[in-house]
């Protein structure tokens, strides 16, 4: 069972989402709160295993709470959920340690795909959602979202935002492991991420690995 606690200051939200995961077999909700402050004491309470977390709201926002969260209880996996006019903030929150991006409205598929991949330990934004998102970011065909990379690096990356492991890399792309780990420090300093999980992130953000 995958305990989630939902942190949203729209009653209507907390309401729908608490009715929407009811009826998944293995998914539980264990507490709901409407803003950061008592979101953040609630998750530190009961050791959710996934919070999706609302950005805009009163006292702490999400990505403070997030922020938080990340520090005093890292285990737990953090799924911002807010709407595209927030797409700035998004980013803030995915670098505070959120693991997971989903649209307010995003088909139930895709929300359960999100806290099932999230309470794995993976990088999780659904490609609907991803899809949108690369689409108020402007990031067309047209323009390159990460022009320092070498070719390799890229092709490192494609194969990173799929959720392929060192080992899996090297072989498809037939290197060995060092040079993957070579490549993947140089990406991380390229795109100014300090792990995996945000590099993963912010590459199905532009459409990589979808």
């Amino acid at each position: 069972m995958i305990r989630v606690l939902i942190v949203d200051d729209s009653a209507a939200f907390r309401t729908g989402m608490s009715r929407l995961l009811a009826t998944i077999p293995d998914l539980e909700v264990c507490g709901i709160a409407a803003d950061g402050a008592t979101g953040v004491d609630l998750a530190l309470r009961e050791q959710p295993d996934v919070v999706l977390m609302d950005i805009a709201m009163p006292q702490t926002n999400g990505i403070e709470a997030t922020r938080i969260l990340q520090a005093q209880a890292p285990h737990i996996g953090v799924v911002v959920v807010t709407m595209l006019e927030h797409d700035d903030a998004v980013g803030q929150a995915l670098r505070a340690g959120a693991r997971g991006y989903l649209v307010k409205g995003a088909p139930q598929a895709e929300i359960v795909e999100t806290i099932r991949g999230v309470h794995a330990g993976r990088a999780v934004i659904g490609a609907a959602t991803a899809k949108q998102l690369a689409g108020v970011l402007e990031l067309g065909h047209e323009r390159d979202p990460f022009p320092d990379l070498t070719p390799r690096e890229r092709s490192v990356l494609e194969a990173l935002a799929t959720g392929a492991t060192t080992t899996q890399i090297a072989r498809q792309l037939g290197l060995s492991d060092k040079t993957v780990r070579n490549n993947l420090s140089n990406i991380f300093t390229k795109l100014q991420v300090t792990d995996r999980t945000q590099a993963v992130l912010k590459a199905r953000a532009h459409g990589l690995g979808i």
